[in-house]
């Protein structure tokens, strides 16, 4: 019966996104509607096919650029919230200047970091660390609140340091409030990259979308835009799966 119901639960919203795809292109062929206005599925599907070459060499760079990004960003949340894991002080201090970096439209700030750090790959980087890092930094601190102290006290009776107690006790606790975060900024790891491309590059799926957009090849650019929904969900879905491996226990990760 179980595995019934998660067949179903695969199979329905596939076929129901077929079926939207189906009466996409109907519409488009019965109305017969430019395809520089609005490309039918097949029209993009033979824009991604005809320019496979040039897309994936663009997909290589935004995907160079979001995983290094990502990485750093993870690392600069764990940190952060252990500091302010450690001092209630500290934390009232940070915690209003992240809130306030996130107020802040990234698309504002891109500029800044193309005078500041040049048109290479460092400031795409530093906007995939900035979009990313404060949502695994929440969920981390949130879930550092909500360690059983019990464990923590015992810990220090028998003379643990605190950095085994953030690695044997706390850093476990809080896993699945980390993957909650990690999997939310997993997808904005590749629109931080686009974003940054948009701006200023020489590669990258946000120049090849801004070539299409001012040619008007529009099947083109749904191509572009198709490729970064499937990256976004696959980071998504390795991200997910990864933390139902370590920690089988947890039945929502």
């Amino acid at each position: 019966m179980k595995k019934l119901v998660s067949t179903e639960n695969n199979i329905l919203p596939g076929a129901f996104i077929i079926f939207l795809l189906g009466i996409w292109e109907v519409v488009i062929r019965a109305f017969d509607i430019p395809k520089y206005i609005l490309p039918g599925p097949t029209a993009i599907l033979r824009a991604l096919y005809e320019n496979r070459e040039i897309l994936l060499e663009h997909t290589k760079v935004t995907v160079l650029e979001a995983g290094v990004g990502f990485i750093f960003a993870i690392i600069l949340a764990v940190l952060l919230a252990a500091i302010m894991n450690r001092s209630k002080m500290l934390k009232d201090m940070i915690y209003p200047i992240l809130v306030i970096s996130q107020t802040v439209p990234i698309i504002a700030l891109a500029p800044l970091f193309m005078i500041w750090l040049g048109f290479g790959i460092l400031p795409k980087i530093v906007i995939v660390v900035l979009v990313c890092f404060f949502p695994i930094t929440i969920s981390v601190t949130e879930g550092l609140e909500t360690v059983d102290q019990d464990m923590v006290n015992l810990m220090k009776v028998m003379k643990a340091s605190p950095r085994q107690i953030f690695f044997k006790v706390q850093l476990p606790a809080t896993l699945p409030a980390f993957f909650s975060g990690l999997k939310i900024a997993a997808t904005y790891s590749i629109m931080g990259a686009v974003i940054g491309e948009w701006v200023g590059a020489k590669s990258g799926l946000g120049v090849y979308m801004t070539r299409a957009m001012t040619s008007f090849k529009t099947d083109a650019l749904f191509a572009d835009i198709l490729i970064i929904v499937v990256l976004s969900i696959f980071v998504f879905k390795v991200i997910e799966y990864t933390g139902k491996m370590i920690m089988p226990w947890n039945t929502k990760a």
